[in-house]
């Protein structure tokens, strides 16, 4: 579909970012909704926003039909509020129950429910791959550095492994390193996952060696208009500072940032960073 005026709802991070970018060299025009807390209006200079608070939902929703939209988008990093501490306005206190009742069975359900709510209210839900295509992981290695067989029998399991707790709507990471499984992401998030495993005996790591993959793979049934794993320098930093050889993600289902630094960064590191086909 094309379109010629958007809304972006922005969390924080550098997605939201490269979502207008790639909007503007489209020729596409970007309202964009900061949440309080996680952006602002200022981080956006360029483009027409407004300021809004978690549960504000009527408000936005008002806003977003007045500037006539075509579609909306989420991107960004926005962490779990405390529900007894929102001040929703009247819509939002309509659709209260609803998210809470969805957020206690995980965030997936959580994120369906959020693009239902929206779509209920007859606004178009897009996934910011349809804004910024180029920043989707591509097939294969990105990088100069190869993973070894060994390395590879570890990324799938790794891969394997976050499906499997992405099944159940846990989390969208895992860590393997010479068969054996380090972690697994859950609420904290990567990063601090991988804070976990960089302070794991050297025993449980190849010892001195650098070894173990950090996959990042979609969820299974997941709504992948919201919340496609993300992987950047920050992600890099973690994988470095936990001895672990490589990220595994699959093709056009993970967003990969800064691709360029990244890959030189990686490669420096002796680190490798793949891509691989999809599958369910």
């Amino acid at each position: 579909m094309i379109f010629g005026h958007v809304a972006l709802v922005a969390g924080a991070g550098a997605l939201p970012h490269s979502v207008v970018a790639g909007a503007k060299a489209s020729g596409i025009r970007v309202f964009v909704a900061t949440l309080d807390g996680f952006s602002s209006p200022a981080d956006f200079p360029d483009v027409k926003s407004d300021r809004f608070r978690l549960g504000e939902v009527g408000r936005l929703i008002k806003t977003l039909k007045a500037e006539r939209v075509e579609a909306v988008c989420f991107a960004g990093i926005v962490k779990r509020p405390d529900f007894s501490n929102l001040r929703p306005d009247a819509r939002g206190l309509k659709y209260l129950p609803g998210v809470i009742k969805a957020a206690a069975k995980g965030d997936d359900a959580l994120l369906h429910f959020v693009t239902a709510m929206f779509e209920k209210e007859g606004i178009t839900v897009i996934g910011p791959q349809v804004l910024c295509k180029s920043l989707l992981a591509p097939l294969g290695v990105l990088g100069a550095v190869k993973p070894s067989d060994a390395q590879m029998n570890d990324a799938q399991k790794a891969r394997k492994i976050a499906k499997a707790i992405g099944a159940l709507d846990i989390g969208q990471g895992a860590v393997v390193s010479a068969g054996l499984v380090l972690a697994v992401e859950a609420q904290e998030g990567t990063d601090l996952m991988l804070e976990r495993v960089s302070v794991l005996p050297a025993s449980h790591k190849n010892g001195a060696a650098r070894g173990g993959v950090l996959a990042k793979m979609v969820k299974p049934g997941q709504e992948d208009r919201i919340d496609l794993p993300t992987i950047g320098l920050k992600t890099l930093k973690g994988v470095a500072d936990a001895g672990l050889s490589g990220i595994v993600v699959e093709q056009g289902r993970a967003f990969v940032m800064d691709q360029v630094a990244l890959t030189q960064v990686a490669d420096k590191a002796g680190i490798f960073i793949l891509g691989l086909e999809p599958k369910d």
